[in-house]
């Protein structure tokens, strides 16, 4: 049993203040007599959605649990509370278990083929492989599925896509057949726009997309998750290929220098956008609220609060503020979309009725 408590605000995206109460850790709008008021007037946000995020990754693959938990509570200290998994070589089931810990939505393994991503990240097949080894991840994840669309190819000294068209197709449609979606890391062009066309859900970090490619998002419904924090990494990742690979280091370069204004234009053409950080290897975890405010240099500060919370919450099926929801909130001071900075000052964060601050 947790404690009741009472919160009078602005529940977002609402405009208006109402009062709600926790009960054994769900919202109600059933007063609870002796319950003691946590805030006035403040704005609520739910708990941040970290859609693009890998507890149980480290550089060199799978981590320990106890690496795992501190991963997953230093993302709680940010407050993210509900995170899609992008790919992990470990096995996180025991995060559901934990109710200390942010909700998980497990994707299972990155897959990639042989010699053609990071080591120890994912499972590797080649594409004849590859149908039957989305099928296996579909049974084994919760709903998500992890592709590498493209990695530099060392033949051709540049990005290239790692699967034949009509192969990734026939992934993409076992996949739904199995109840999953499937997301794609892309970098590039081409991969992007033929992995889009053949029915994928969701595109990671999206920078090579053209204009007809965002035309083709909106009409299908396919959502991006941009990672801005880890799109500011393109140069490093690129610097030591400068020698050995100029034409793979100059494409970096390019879609690095054109980044916000390809995101910015998914956005204004209405390609459902979400927040992810990226975090496991490069990019630290518990940076949710940096990657809003990279956000919303591109789509304004509404539009990044909710592309981290009640949006983002929608799209993933997941509870928000309503009554009956589990009161997994962040209790602000000012209004995020006309106040950004107080995002940084929470009052409280809120997991399953218990207040962690």
């Amino acid at each position: 049993m947790t404690q009741p408590l009472h919160i009078h605000g602005t529940f977002l995206p609402a405009a208006e203040p109402r009062d709600l109460w926790i009960a054994d850790g769900v919202l109600t709008e059933e007063p609870v007599p002796g319950a003691p008021t946590i805030a006035r007037d403040a704005f609520i946000v739910p708990g941040y959605v970290d859609a693009h995020c890998h507890i149980g990754l480290g550089v060199e693959g799978a981590v320990s649990e106890e690496t795992a938990r501190s991963q997953a509570l230093q993302d709680l200290r940010s407050g993210t509370m509900l995170v899609r998994d992008a790919g992990s070589p470990s096995d996180t089931r025991w995060v559901h278990d934990d109710d200390g810990l942010p909700r998980l939505i497990r994707s299972g393994q990155h897959i990639a083929r042989p010699r053609r991503y990071i080591r120890h990240l994912g499972v590797e097949v080649e594409p004849e492989q590859l149908v039957e080894q989305v099928r296996l991840e579909a049974r084994s994840g919760e709903g998500w599925i992890k592709l590498v669309g493209d990695w530099i190819a060392r033949s051709v000294g540049d990005l290239a896509p790692l699967w034949p068209a009509d192969v990734a197709r026939q992934a993409i449609e076992v996949a739904h057949e199995e109840g999953a979606r499937v997301t794609a890391h892309c970098f590039g062009e081409q991969a992007v726009h033929e992995l889009v066309a053949a029915g994928i859900d969701c595109i990671e970090h999206g920078t090579g997309l053209s204009d007809e490619g965002i035309e083709d998002m909106v009409r299908r419904g396919t959502a991006l998750v941009p990672t801005m924090i880890n799109l500011d990494n393109f140069p490093m990742y690129a610097a030591p290929a400068k020698e050995k690979f100029p034409t793979y280091h100059a494409h970096m370069d390019d879609l690095y220098r054109r980044r916000k204004e390809t995101i910015g234009k998914a956005v204004e053409a209405g390609v459902p956008v979400y927040a992810g950080t990226d975090a496991g290897t490069v990019v630290e975890h518990g940076r949710i609220r940096d990657e809003i405010e990279a956000l919303a240099e591109i789509g304004g500060r509404e539009f990044a609060v909710g592309a981290a919370s009640w949006r983002a919450r929608s799209w993933l099926g997941a509870n928000s503020l309503e009554p009956g929801a589990s009161a997994d909130l962040i209790v602000l001071d000012d209004d995020p979309r006309r106040a950004l900075a107080t995002i940084q000052r929470p009052v409280a964060r809120i997991l399953r009725g218990i207040v962690l601050d």
